[in-house]
This record gives C-alpha cells, sequence and structure tokens, in this order.
C-alpha cells in the first residue's frame, strides 16, 4: 500500500496487475499524485483484499490480462464486492466485450491526468435485475419439490440447472463478443425457460432480459455479470440446503 502525499478529495485506488514493473510504476506515479494505492498481482487476491475490508476502492485499475481469474467474470466478482468503478488498463486494445463489460479503458502508458478524465466519463449502469435480497430459488417451488421427491434427487435438479448454466455462460460470452443477437435470444430464451420450471427465480428474469434485450449488447453483457453472480448464489445455496 502506497500513500505518500494522500489527498483524501482523490479516490483511493486498487491496482491489479500481473507484471511487476507496470505495477509499481503506475502505483508511484498516482500515489506521488495524491491517490492512495493498492496493489494485487492477480484477480483472486484482489478480491480477497475486500473480502477482508483490506481496501475500499473508489476506483479498480485492473489489467485486462491476467493470470486465473479474469476478463468478464473477474469483473462480475468485482461488481459484486465492490461499489468501485472498474477502470482497465493494457497496452493493447481489449475485446469489445470486456471493454463494455467495464467502466472504461485506459491505453498503457497513462498518467494521472488521463485517469482524472476517464473517471465518471462512463455511461450510467444499466438498473440490476438482481438485488442481494432476491430469492434465489423460489420456495415454494422448492416446498413442493420436498414433497414429491427424495432430497438426493432435488438436489441433482439444482446440481443440473448450475451445470447447465456453466454452460450457457459460456454460449451467451461467445455470442455477445460474435454479437450475434439472435443467438443471445435463444439462449435467455432456453435460460428462463428451464430456470423458470425450476423455480430458479434469478437465473430466469436474467434469461428474460438477454432475450428481450438481445439487440442492446452492451446491456447483455453487463446481464451476463449478473448471471455469473446468480449462478455462484445458487451454488451456495444448494451446498447450504443440499449438503452431500
Amino acid at each position: 500500500m502506497l500513500g505518500i502525499g494522500e489527498k483524501h478529495e482523490l479516490p483511493t485506488v486498487l491496482l491489479i496487475d500481473d507484471d511487476l514493473i507496470s505495477r509499481e510504476v503506475i502505483a508511484t506515479v498516482l500515489t506521488l499524485h495524491g491517490h492512495m494505492v493498492h496493489t494485487a498481482e492477480t484477480g483472486d487476491d484482489a478480491l480477497k483484499m475486500l473480502a477482508a475490508g483490506t481496501v475500499i476502492p473508489g476506483v479498480v485499475l485492473m489489467d485486462a490480462q491476467l493470470p486465473g481469474l479474469s476478463g468478464t467474470e473477474l469483473i462480475g466478482e468485482l461488481r459484486a464486492a465492490s461499489k468501485a468503478e472498474i477502470i482497465l488498463i493494457s497496452g493493447s486494445q481489449p475485446s469489445d466485450e470486456l471493454v463494455g463489460a467495464a467502466d472504461g479503458f485506459l491505453m498503457k502508458p497513462f498518467g494521472p491526468g488521463d485517469l482524472a478524465k476517464e473517471l465518471g466519463q462512463h455511461k450510467p449502469h444499466r438498473k440490476q435485475v438482481i438485488e442481494e435480497t432476491d430469492p434465489v430459488v423460489n420456495p415454494e417451488t422448492l416446498a413442493q419439490f420436498r414433497q414429491l421427491m427424495t432430497e438426493s434427487t432435488v438436489r441433482e435438479i439444482y446440481s443440473a440447472v448450475v451445470t447447465d448454466l456453466h454452460n450457457r455462460q459460456e454460449a451467451l460470452e461467445k455470442a455477445i463478443a460474435d454479437r450475434h443477437s439472435d443467438e443471445v435470444k435463444r439462449i435467455g430464451h432456453a435460460i428462463k425457460g428451464g430456470c423458470g420450471m425450476a423455480g430458479a427465480m434469478q437465473a430466469s428474469r436474467l434469461g428474460a432480459v438477454f432475450e428481450s434485450e438481445s439487440d442492446q449488447l452492451d446491456n447483455c453483457a453487463a446481464a451476463l455479470q449478473e448471471l455469473y453472480t446468480a449462478t455462484q448464489r445458487l451454488e451456495r445455496m444448494l451446498e447450504k440446503e443440499f449438503p452431500v
């Protein structure tokens, strides 16, 4: 953590970059400009810092190519863990999908002035479809399943839903990157119907977004981050309700 000359009106920065030289140079420049800077080598390290409360950043500077958890998946995790603006940094142009999922992009090398111009300039976030307090699974559907089936059978159903969601996410990532609106719509329809039958409410609502907003791929890229979160919540519910 660096904080020499920290100015409290400037946002705290969480810098994620696996390149040591880039990380040190960027951190030093921003620190001398007055930012409090925390650094992480990987996305996993950054998420651990956020979970532990080590840093509450106003902005996350995230290298576009990181080892381990990276890309749109990491952006989704960061959004779930923090309210910070997420700015991509890279020495080359990232994919449109990745840029669309973040709040901004800065080409290396950049300076404090470039960061200041980028902050707050991104388009407003679309309204989230799911909230933390939304039920992951319809309690009435779950109760009906438990009346009709054994616990192991119910667990198998939701395990199949989780597996299917992971597969659908991969297909959605490709369809959004390839700008295939019809495929996004088809996948969204399948998610809406399948998850709706299983009572997986959050995922089903997001499926409806992909189906109805397939021609708005920026919205779909943002909804994909929520689908990652919804799937993770379903996995946690499965572990809690149906321990192996």
